[in-house]
Order: structure tokens, then C-alpha cells, then sequence
């Protein structure tokens, strides 16, 4: 990106989204910066009032995204009024904020950014910092009775923080971003409960949760359910089954979405009190859906994206492969330097026929070899490419048509593939 030199203020009133976000990724040093003091005090300058909105805080390693559309689905289909801000986005940064299950114009966003840049005087502010105060801005202007927020890293400490949850949420609990949150699950999970606050309802949708987020629940005085004691999800050849508190759905649509998420989403919806009935429920499951989240964008061959990028993450993936009926999986993979490569990579040995390994051309990006050092063992076939695109087009090209393409390991990867792909109508599979 080209270095713009200091505005004046006027000189901002003009720019376009483009300019704005180059403008954020240089006013602070670093990309992440933990603490809530600058972030609350320009929150204070903005003088927004949302003690009015119900406000659902979701936190967790894997599946918040996904949580956050399934409960946003059924908040649209009971004909009520819900602001999304999660991240990051794909293709176009406006992916951020959803207002009425749809992304705002560019001048809005803009709009924000120009408020948020007067309200911090001379504070710093973060790029994710600087996006969380616009997006709280942007829902606030909207007027939406519910707000969802996805926290963006850990919890106790993430820009979302600052805002006070109605029901918190923590879809699950494993290893990624250690250098931040620390090296254990134990460790990671007393981050992400940061976001309890005393006699609100905390949805814990990780089955197998560490004792010290049991501990948390207790010391933040929360009033938690948990998956697996006190709402229970089954898969079978019926479908999709739920039993919650005080509420039950069974023979529903299998999910498009991880049904772990499914599971902790319908709690929440249990709790906001929503009824849908059964039919309404197969029309929050059909219309549920995240760009680069198991996304079909093609048939014969089939090819999937999905942004999992962790050993959680993988683990479900590989499971749901498991379960297709595939002649091969042809695995497309890029992924970042810092991440744990190889625990990474490993559920996914027992389900792909062919590796197409690809160096990911981001300043933190692995080079090609050391994802082949990583998946040698598995004794299938396996290639190297100098980039994700490349990588993409040859396993297309070589794939039959009843071969599974799935591409993963970043977002970036599925964002290079996104950008060059021919994208189809997409189709459940």
C-alpha cells in the first residue's frame, strides 16, 4: 500500500473506503495491541447510548462467525432487528457489519471511520480497534434491538470487551494465537471467559471445557449452560436433532454450518425466547451460511473452502469429510508461518488422497516446503506450488469429477481462490 501523508481534517471528509483503510493500517505501529483504556475512552468521546439493545457477545477459537449467522438467521425469520459485526472479511471489508442480514454502503462505513478519527483526538487506535469502534458506531445508527459481536482475539482484553454482554458466549476452546493468549487451553480459556459479566446467561458451547472456564463461570457469577450437560445435539439418518433447557427440535435439515455451532446457537435462541417452530427452524438452517465456511463455489469436481486454520478446526473438517461420499479429497493448502503447522494438518491425513501445497505470499506466510515437511507421512501424493492460485488450478485441472476439492488453512488462502474462482450457485453437499 502507498503511504499517505498526514491529512487535514477536511481532506478525510472526501476519501473513499479505500482510503480510509489504508489510512488504518498506518496511524497504528503494530496489528494488535491488547488493553481496553484506549478503546473505552474514545467509546466515551462517541457518546454512544446501546443500554437499550440486548447485546450477544460470542468468543472462542473455532465456529463464533457461524454462530453469529445461525442466531442472526433466526432473529430475521422472527421478524426482529439485528446489527452483526464480525471478522475479518474476505473480499470486501463491508462483510464486517451486517445490518438486516445485509452489508452497508461504503459511504456509511466511511461516515464511521470520520467519527471514530474525531472522537480520538490523539489516541491510538489498532486497525481492529479503529473497525470495532465503526462497526459499534454503524449498529448503533441502525437502531437494531439485537446486536451480535464477534470477538476478534481471546476476550478479556479484545476491543469488543468494552461493551457490556446481555448473554456471552464461547463457542469453543483449543489452541491458536499462544503467543497472545498462552500455550494451554486452561490459559486460553480464562481469556475468553474476560467477556462473563455477574447474573447474565453464558452459553458454552466447547463440550469438553477446562476447569478453569468451569471456575470462571463461578468467580464471574455468570448463569451458564454447557454443551453436552444441559443442551445435547445428534446427528443420523433422520437428520439433526436438539434438545435444549426447555425446548427440543427434531428431524431437522442437516446444518451447512459445523452442528457444534448449530447446537450452542439454538441455546442462545432458547434463552432470547425467539418459538420458532420446526418449519421456521428448516428455514434458519436452509438459509444459513458464511463465505468460506464449508462454501461450495463449484460441482463436478465439487470444490469446498473453508478458513480452518488450527488443529480444532481441521479436526472438525476432516470429520465432515469423512462423511462425504467422495471418490478422492484433493486437499488445495496455504497457511501462516506462526501457526502450528503440523497439529494443523495432521486430522486431515486420514481423509485427503492428494496434497497440493502452496506458499502463501502474505508477509506471514509459510513457504510451500515446510507444509510438505508436514504432511510427507501420510504416504499419499504430494506436490509443491509457488502460490495458492496456482496450486488451486493445477488440482483442478486434475481432478475428476467425482473428486472433492477442498481448499483451507487461512483465510487468506480462500480468499486467493475466491478472487480468481468462477463462483456457481451454491449447492448443499
Amino acid at each position: 500500500m502507498s503511504y499517505i501523508p498526514p491529512p487535514q481534517a477536511s481532506e478525510k471528509e472526501a476519501w473513499s473506503l479505500d482510503q480510509w483503510l489504508i489510512y488504518l493500517d498506518q496511524v497504528h505501529p503494530s496489528n494488535i495491541e491488547l488493553g481496553l483504556e484506549r478503546v473505552a475512552e474514545v467509546l466515551c468521546n462517541l457518546q454512544l447510548n446501546l443500554s437499550q439493545r440486548t447485546i450477544i457477545t460470542v468468543a472462542g477459537t473455532n465456529g463464533k462467525g457461524t454462530t453469529c449467522a445461525f442466531i442472526e438467521q433466526a432473529l430475521l425469520v422472527s421478524k426482529q432487528s439485528v446489527a452483526v459485526f464480525s471478522s475479518p472479511h474476505l473480499l470486501d471489508y463491508r462483510e464486517r457489519v451486517r445490518v438486516a442480514g445485509a452489508m452497508l454502503t461504503e459511504k456509511a462505513h466511511c461516515q464511521a471511520f470520520l467519527k471514530v478519527d474525531q472522537a480520538r483526538g490523539v489516541t491510538s487506535l489498532t486497525y481492529f480497534e479503529f473497525g470495532t469502534l465503526a462497526a459499534l458506531q454503524l449498529m448503533a445508527d441502525s437502531n437494531s434491538d439485537y446486536l451480535l459481536l464477534e470477538v476478534g482475539l481471546g476476550g478479556r482484553l479484545d476491543a469488543i470487551n468494552i461493551v457490556d454482554a446481555t448473554i456471552a458466549v464461547i463457542t469453543s476452546i483449543d489452541l491458536d494465537h499462544q503467543d497472545w493468549l498462552g500455550h494451554t487451553k486452561e490459559l486460553i480459556a480464562i481469556e475468553k471467559a474476560g467477556i462473563f459479566r455477574a447474573n447474565i446467561p453464558a452459553v458454552i458451547g466447547e463440550p469438553h471445557p477446562p476447569t478453569t472456564l468451569v471456575e470462571a463461570a463461578i468467580s464471574y457469577q455468570v448463569k451458564p449452560v454447557w454443551q453436552g450437560r444441559d443442551f445435547h445435539f445428534k446427528l443420523d439418518a433422520k437428520g439433526f436433532h436438539w434438545q435444549g433447557v426447555s425446548s427440543r427440535y427434531d428431524n431437522l435439515p442437516i446444518p451447512n454450518i459445523p452442528a457444534q455451532n448449530v447446537s450452542t446457537a439454538l441455546q442462545v435462541i432458547e434463552i432470547l425466547g425467539l418459538n420458532l417452530d420446526s418449519c421456521q427452524m428448516t428455514q434458519v438452517i436452509n438459509q444459513t451460511s458464511l463465505p468460506g465456511r464449508r462454501q461450495v463455489i463449484q460441482n463436478k469436481p465439487c470444490v469446498m473452502l473453508d478458513v480452518a486454520h488450527n488443529p480444532h478446526a481441521t479436526s472438525l473438517l476432516a470429520f465432515d469429510l469423512k462423511n462425504m461420499q467422495y471418490k478422492r479429497v484433493i486437499a488445495v493448502v496455504g497457511m501462516l508461518a506462526d501457526k502450528d503447522i503440523e497439529a494443523t494438518l495432521a486430522p486431515m491425513l486420514p481423509v485427503v488422497s492428494v496434497w497440493y501445497c502452496a506458499t502463501l505470499d502474505v508477509v506471514r506466510g509459510a513457504q510451500s516446503s515446510r507444509l510438505v515437511s508436514a504432511v510427507l507421512s501420510s504416504k499419499q501424493k504430494v506436490l509443491e506450488y509457488e502460490s495458492v492460485e496456482v496450486a488451486y488450478h493445477c488440482a483442478l485441472e486434475n481432478a475428476e469429477e467425482d473428486d472433492l476439492v477442498v481448499v483451507f488453512g487461512s483465510f487468506f488462502t480462500v480468499t486467493n481462490v475466491l478472487k480468481v474462482a468462477t463462483l456457481t450457485p451454491q449447492e448443499k453437499v
